[in-house]
């Protein structure tokens, strides 16, 4: 068994890597340099980093306007949801 305090302190680290990839994802676009892609912004919200970088869409306005960054940010987000949902339900979290 998991507890929520455990995937709490989980998905903080990991929501502030996210940012701070998407910050530096930022700075490297306005500045002309070699930006972080797509897939690693990806695989750190897959790895539990959804919520920070789904934030810094909205704090940074950063990657809002493209569709498909935003649309794939928000599956992988309700599916980190679903399986805290199911793993509550389960009683796998506690």
């Amino acid at each position: 068994m998991v507890t929520w305090q455990t995937i709490a302190a989980w998905y903080t680290v990991a929501g502030v890597i996210a940012m701070a990839a998407m910050a530096a994802d930022k700075a490297a676009a306005g500045r002309g340099l070699r930006r972080v892609p797509e897939r690693v912004l990806h695989a750190l919200e897959l790895c539990g980093g959804w919520a920070g970088s789904l934030a810094a869409v909205y704090l940074l306005r950063h990657k809002s306007a493209k569709v498909s960054f935003f649309a794939v940010s928000w599956l992988i987000a309700a599916c980190h949801l679903g399986a805290c949902a199911v793993g509550a339900s389960m009683g796998w979290i506690v």
